[in-house]
């Protein structure tokens, strides 16, 4: 496969672009590859800069349940198009989504934001205004977003705090984060012993996506809840990637355990960039102009992806994908599974409505250390080989994957095909 383009084009934007791109996974330094530049997208297809088209199971990480290009939403943005890109004021269509949110979770109030990290962002700021602490627990690998306080390896111990992982965030401010092992009750039970009467909010990702496809035990997320409860604390889910991705409730539905403030993005705005949060009334009138907490942004509510969030969540409400989205995917992985055994390669999978993530492993990892020891060299080889075939999977062991209602049968017989022929590259 030609990536001639492609390969032009990364050396111009890496004049112009730190590192060429706008988000570092896009760099494929992972897998030691040239990122693709793309150009078209239709159904379960990417076409990029040189021609070549590959079958997507990414979906633009989320938002494309439909497929790309879907016809419903691009009406939809097209009608709002005409009447104007944004306002910076109040319109009906931002009350229509937040209703529309309402209807599939246990939210009393939400409010709308332009991504999924002003999301957990502000999500953070209220549970800590409305408990008066400064202390967040999170999890490692688990990623909220580039927020200066969620940006925190885990410490030495349970009752070590953390030091961040990016230059440019002062050590006084992620101090107040802990990061613990996902999955791990013990740990968080012994750290909120200690440190629960201080904590302001418990963020997780019910199902991350963010350390490959890791669903959250179902004790250990009961757990949570439970010490939130004791100590006063603000259970707080990160449902960017999964929220109306494995469930019309997403996770929490899945879970039957209800947080008290959610974040949203990706999917809710139908492909365009968005975000929102909400919860507890209690909680979301604190924020301003009805309370003292502020958050603010000229674009929130942005009337074109509130168009195409909307026609979104219309269609997924009433067609309710996710058992048939979920049917796919296991078959797509089963059938990875029988290939990648025949050729003596370990590989374990799971998936969750459209949500899916496989490693090159003997056993299903349930948190950070495992994903970090599967085997990185193999993985790459494997992505390598399936991209030369035209199968465009995540670059990275650390990332899930995702399938739409246009990933039919004939399509992953169409993949299956493509992956046997990578295989056989090794």
């Amino acid at each position: 496969m030609k990536l001639n383009k492609s390969k032009e084009l990364f050396l111009e934007a890496q004049k112009h672009i730190p590192g060429g791109v706008n988000s570092p996974v896009r760099a494929f330094k992972n897998i030691d590859g040239n990122p693709i530049f793309f150009q078209a997208a239709k159904g379960p297809y990417l076409t990029d800069a040189d021609g070549n088209q590959f079958i997507d199971y990414i979906g633009s990480w989320g938002p494309m349940i439909l497929g790309h290009s879907n016809p419903i939403i691009l009406n939809a943005i097209k009608s709002q198009l005409e009447l104007g890109t944004s306002y910076g004021a109040p319109t009906a269509i931002e009350t229509d989504l937040a209703a529309l949110i309402k209807s599939q979770y246990n939210i009393d109030k939400l409010r709308m934001v332009n991504s999924g990290t002003e999301a957990t962002m502000s999500c953070i700021r209220v549970a800590r205004g409305a408990t008066q602490r400064d202390k967040i627990v999170k999890f490692t690998g688990c990623y909220h977003g580039h927020v200066d306080s969620l940006l925190v390896k885990a410490g030495s111990g349970v009752s070590t705090f953390g030091l961040p992982d990016s230059p440019g965030i002062p050590a006084s401010l992620a101090e107040h984060t802990a990061s613990l092992e996902y999955n791990n009750i013990e740990e968080i039970n012994d750290f909120m012993q200690t440190h629960g009467e201080s904590v302001a909010a418990i963020i997780v990702e019910p199902i991350a996506g963010n350390m490959g496809y890791i669903p959250g035990h179902d004790d250990f997320l009961l757990a949570l809840r439970t010490a939130c409860d004791k100590y006063g604390s603000i259970l707080i889910f990160d449902e960017v990637m999964s929220g109306f991705r494995v469930a019309l409730g997403g996770a929490q539905q899945l879970y039957g355990i209800t947080p008290d403030l959610t974040a949203f993005g990706k999917v809710i705005g139908g492909g365009l960039p968005v975000g929102a949060f909400g919860g507890k009334a209690e909680l979301m009138n604190m924020l301003a102009p009805e309370g003292p907490i502020y958050q603010a942004g000229t674009l929130s509510g942005n009337p074109l992806a509130m168009a195409a969030g909307s026609a979104l969540l219309n269609e997924l409400i009433k067609e309710n994908p996710y058992r048939s989205l979920e049917i796919m995917a296991n078959q797509l992985l089963t059938g990875m599974a029988e290939i990648f055994q025949s050729k003596s390669i370990p590989f374990v999978y799971g998936a969750s409505g459209g949500m899916f993530g496989f490693f090159i492993a003997e056993e299903m990892p349930a948190n950070f250390e495992d994903v970090s020891k599967t085997d990185s060299e193999l993985f790459k080889r494997v992505y390598l080989g399936c991209l030369e075939e035209g199968v465009y999977f995540a670059p990275s062991k650390f990332e899930a994957g995702f399938i739409s209602t246009t990933h039919v049968e004939r399509v992953i017989d169409e993949t299956l095909a493509k992956v046997s022929k990578g295989l056989e590259r090794l």
